[in-house]
């Protein structure tokens, strides 16, 4: 919905900024979608007469012109428009203007000519996105008159209008609204409407359920032209095209009250008019040259022998309003919004007659604004029209009341107002109180506010005249201690942020499968199918499967992270689990390392340890994985790593190593996840000790490490194993021993570590290790 500013201005006095208008149309619930500001208020810009025109004597492509500008003295003025003529009337733009993209016009030479200013195209003026040289004016122009007096300023409103407040689709309602939030007075047109007479002759009802109302009058002698400038440039602001007086009229009228009227050319209509409901095989040729086909439930307004509008939609081509046109039929109607809205669905036509009428029209409007436009009528295209309206129905009830109980209205808002508090926004909104006794009021209500059927509406219009912000916040409850659900959610979350950090990306799959094989698994009753005859056991098989397809889309590499529950046939039959599954390269291509390497199962433990530090894995057996490791966390076993075994890895497509882990997120909510913060950079060097051991050959790097981490050795940094020796054969090692090599860092966030301080550190850890695992040094 469009709103000129000055238009509203004509029903209101209001005078503050357009933001100032937009934040109050905001507040009182509409929604200002955007402001747009046409027309050319450039000071110093006027409207000049080209007295005579002469080549550049230096540029082929300039002329040098000689204008009037009104001021009694010629001025010349330098042009590369070539589109004028020798008494156009252009506009100019006078040293000291300021034009769009803070262009300042001053006196300055144009290859050794001067020039007095500039003559302006419509792009140069804001007037037009694109032109092709000057703006020639109409030869009517007054010279020297300033350009703002040809294309004044005007402010357009796009208004995002809800589905409940038809009454705001016009200016006359948009003012209302306006009155009623500053309390400015409103000004609506004076209007006088005419007798009315039913003539079944002249109008009748065949169908009232469609059509409770409808009325018509008779103008006669009437000449049909163009509009008044003024009515152009106010309809075309609005987006609509003038097409002649009569029928600009009613877009006006349209526009200003709200309620769509149309115009039938009374020579081209046979007989009365009916409102029907259209007959089998019966077709319509609209204002917008189309012929549809009708069904029977369109609601047509026609003749004696064809439709000649539909109901609330569109009016026909055949009795359109032409220049030829003498005599007019006024239609002004009321129409079932559901049937028009039926109906305008139904045959894909979209107009600003049926967007008003499928929301609902104002009843005690209809016959206000039929008297409008033939007061309009009779100004701009002359005629007489007829003392009477004709009638045919009745209009639905156009007043009704409804209660209002004063406690209760202070007990829904929050805030103690005071009986006449709660009064003053309902009268400023043109509600009129009847009665009131015992706490209580009654309230009429205007017909144009059809929403307000109940007491809880009179309340919420208080409170949004009031203003919601004058309702104190307060605590309505005390806050709830943090439980085992919170943590659990918490953890849940931290995952999701910590796994799309290092580059996974959260799938979500189907929670029904095919029955596994094996028993540990719950079966549906009423399956949909087999493929989703069971609750899944684990989420790694929605996730394969998730794999796949990517891979065959195209996809060179694939990480994937699902957090969901799975169902056991067990004694906890419903788990939550976060499973991950990776497959392809380790790293992006790079032209620096063609030879990329392949994720394995350690990348994947790298992964676990940065949801969960300290986290334990041992070798494990999972009929899932050729290769598989048990993750214990605090020492209980949250769940499993594993890489795929080849043949199941083809089976998915997959040309590289396909590595998963499956864990319980209660475990990880009850040990501590990793908190990522900023962590500083050293400020002094690390020292690094190489340590060959020989140990245990079943015995797993994990244990190690435990054992150094549970040292608790201030100054050690960093572990990290980087060679591995195995001899089945025994000859250079025992075949149930190997040889691992490890680095220790050492560093101190205070001072520059000694070597006696390093060495000592390091004696301690061995002594450590062979203490508690007999591991024996190659020194």
């Amino acid at each position: 919905m469009k709103i000129s500013l000055s238009w509203l201005k004509e029903f209101v006095p209001y005078a503050g900024t357009v933001a100032e208008l937009d934040a109050l149309l905001t507040r009182a619930g509409l929604e200002v979608a955007s402001a747009e500001t046409r027309g050319a208020d450039f000071p110093q810009v006027v409207v000049a007469q080209i007295l005579e025109s002469n080549p550049h004597p230096n540029a082929d492509r300039l002329s040098v012109c000689r204008v009037d500008d009104g001021s009694g003295t010629p001025r010349q003025i330098v042009c590369g428009a070539k589109n004028y003529q020798v008494g156009d009337r252009v506009p100019l733009a006078l040293p000291g203007a300021v034009l769009p993209g803070d262009f300042r016009i001053k006196v300055g030479k144009l290859r050794g000519v001067e020039s007095e200013g500039m003559l302006c195209s419509a792009k140069e003026l804001g007037l037009a996105e694109d032109a092709q040289g000057l703006l020639i004016l109409p030869a009517t122009s007054p010279v020297g008159a300033p350009i703002s007096a040809l294309f004044p300023p005007e402010t357009i409103l796009e208004i995002e209008i809800t589905s409940n407040r038809p009454d705001w689709l016009s200016h006359l309602g948009i003012a209302r609204e306006v009155s009623a939030n500053t309390g400015l007075p409103l000004a609506a047109p004076e209007i006088v409407s005419p007798g009315t007479r039913a003539d079944a002759a002249i109008a009748r009802i065949e169908d009232p359920a469609g059509c409770p109302f409808y009325s018509v009058r008779r103008i006669a002698g009437v000449k049909v032209g163009p509009s008044p400038e003024w009515l152009v440039r106010r309809l075309e602001s609005l987006g609509l095209r003038a097409i002649n007086n009569v029928v600009d009229v009613t877009n006006y009228v349209m526009m200003e009250l709200g309620q769509p009227l149309h115009a039938f050319d009374a020579a081209n209509v046979q007989g009365g008019l009916v409102a029907r409901r259209a007959r089998a095989g019966e077709a319509f040729l609209a204002l917008d040259g189309r012929e549809y086909a009708l069904r029977e439930s369109d609601l047509v307004i026609a003749d004696a022998t064809r439709p000649m509008a539909l109901a609330g939609v569109m009016g026909g081509e055949d009795s359109g309003v032409t220049e030829a046109t003498v005599d007019i039929l006024l239609e002004s109607a009321y129409f079932d919004a559901p049937g028009v809205r039926a109906t305008a669905r139904g045959l894909e036509i979209s107009t600003d007659s049926s967007y008003r009428f499928e929301r609902g029209v104002n009843p005690a409007g209809v016959l206000p604004a039929a008297a409008r436009a033939a007061q309009l009528i009779l100004e701009l295209a002359g005629g007489t029209a007829e003392e009477t309206t004709v009638i045919a129905g009745a209009l639905p009830p156009v007043e009704w009341t409804v209660p209002l109980r004063y406690e209760r209205a202070r007990r829904l808002l929050g805030i103690r107002l005071t009986d006449a508090d709660l009064d003053a926004p309902l009268t400023r909104l043109g509600l009129e109180r009847l009665s009131g006794h015992d706490g209580a009021s009654e309230w009429r209500i205007p017909a144009w506010r059809g929403d307000l059927t109940r007491e809880v509406d009179l309340i919420e219009e208080i409170i949004r005249l009031v203003g919601i912000e004058s309702v104190e916040g307060r605590v309505a409850a005390a806050p709830a201690p943090a439980s085992t659900a919170d943590a659990f959610y918490d953890a849940a979350l931290d995952v999701r942020h910590t796994l799309a950090a290092l580059g996974f990306s959260e799938a979500r799959t189907s929670t029904l499968v095919a029955k596994p094989a094996g028993d540990d698994f719950l079966a549906l009753r009423n399956p949909l199918g087999e493929e989703q005859s069971a609750l899944r056991p684990s989420l790694l098989g929605g996730l394969f499967g998730a794999v796949r397809r990517n891979l065959n889309l195209g996809a060179a590499s694939v990480r994937l992270f699902e957090v969901g529950r799975v169902f056991a046939n067990a004694e906890e039959e419903e788990l939550f689990y976060v499973a991950a599954v990776v497959t392809g390269h380790a790293a992006a291509r790079n032209w620096r390392d063609a030879e990329r390497g392949a994720v394995d199962l350690h990348d994947l433990c790298g992964v676990v340890e940065a949801l969960v530090p300290g986290a334990e894995f041992a070798r494990a057996f999972d009929a899932r994985f050729g290769l598989a490791l048990e993750v214990c966390i605090g020492g209980f076993i949250a769940g499993v790593i594993g890489q795929l075994a080849p043949a199941d890895a083809r089976a998915i497509d997959a040309r590289h190593p396909v590595v998963a882990f499956e864990l319980r997120v209660d475990a990880l909510a009850a040990s501590t996840l990793a908190t990522h913060g900023f962590v500083p950079p050293a400020k002094f060097p690390g020292t690094t000790r190489d340590i060959a051991a020989v140990l245990p050959r079943e015995l797993p790097w994990g244990e190690l490490r435990r054992v150094l981490r549970e040292a608790e050795e201030p100054l050690l940094a960093g572990v990290e194993p980087f060679d591995i020796f195995t001899d089945d054969s025994g000859a250079k090692l025992p075949a149930d021993r190997k040889s691992l090599a490890f680095s220790l860092t050492f560093r101190s966030p205070e001072r520059t570590l000694t070597t006696e301080e390093v060495n000592a550190a390091a004696d301690r850890l061995k002594s450590r290790l062979r203490e508690q695992l007999g591991i024996e040094f190659r020194e």
